[in-house]
């Protein structure tokens, strides 16, 4: 593990709910290994906090329809042009951007097609399309519904996982195949994926929603989530998690792959 993946650990868990902040920082060292060439479009940039953190150069473009958020992402300096707007229909010519990703963001949208057919319009040919998504292996490695599964209590386990599935606002924890698909339909080959985040890991974004309340009344009240982000106040959270991020969070049973597409 070199020294960018920790400084990348730590600009995760001392700026976000510690479980997110260590899925992010696992996310984010896969893209250290990409060669993004520009214009790029972020596509659902949210509140800029994955971009800023994670590439050293600006992001081009990044578009989102939440405006409270993109105003938040544009105090973060990690993008050169913020732009309101939906993946279905973006504002821009055809074969423009040499790279689009997307993180974390495909799975909350429930019209997929439109959205996939306008990123490659956009792209150009042999363009990167780079995505994060869950998959059915997040449904299923869900600790509390493995334990109903275990007791033989599978209907308590099926309404813990909708549950879940519904506050993480998942439209589509789909196989894998079913993601391949999709995307094959919408005109992309797979130069690679992998499944990533294991039991282990999911187990603590999974319980994180639990023991995060803190950072949740501390943003709604404050703005931040980490009301206080130093070494000294954070170190039994980073001790712990730094020993399981620097593992290879590679798995197949991981809980979302990492998609490098191609036009």
């Amino acid at each position: 593990m070199n020294k960018s993946h920790l400084d990348l650990f730590w600009k995760n868990i001392s700026s976000l709910p510690y479980f997110r902040g260590f899925l992010r920082a696992v996310e984010g060292r896969y893209y250290q290994d990409i060669n993004m060439t520009q214009p790029i479009l972020d596509l659902g940039i949210g509140d800029g906090h994955f971009n800023s953190v994670t590439f050293p150069n600006l992001i081009n473009v990044g578009i989102d329809p939440g405006l409270d958020e993109l105003k938040e992402s544009k105090q973060k300096n990690g993008c050169l042009l913020h732009i309101c707007g939906f993946g279905e229909s973006l504002p821009f010519r055809n074969r423009y951007f040499s790279t689009v990703f997307s993180n974390s963001v495909l799975e909350h949208i429930e019209l997929l097609e439109p959205v996939l057919n306008e990123v490659n319009r956009v792209l150009k040919e042999k363009g990167l399309f780079i995505i994060t998504v869950p998959n059915d292996n997040f449904t299923q490695n869900l600790s509390i519904g493995r334990m109903f599964n275990s007791l033989r209590l599978n209907r308590l386990a099926i309404i813990y996982q909708r549950f879940f599935n519904k506050i993480s606002r998942h439209q589509h924890p789909d196989p894998i195949s079913e993601w391949e698909k999709r995307l094959r339909l919408a005109g992309f080959n797979i130069l690679k994926s992998w499944n990533y985040f294991p039991k282990e890991s999911l187990k603590i974004l999974e319980w994180g929603h639990l023991f995060g309340i803190p950072a949740w009344f501390s943003k709604k009240l404050f703005g931040k989530w980490v009301l206080v982000p130093t070494q000294w106040n954070l170190w039994i959270i980073t001790s712990w998690l730094e020993k399981i991020y620097i593992k290879d969070q590679d798995s197949k049973d991981g809980a979302y792959t990492f998609f490098i597409l191609e036009k």
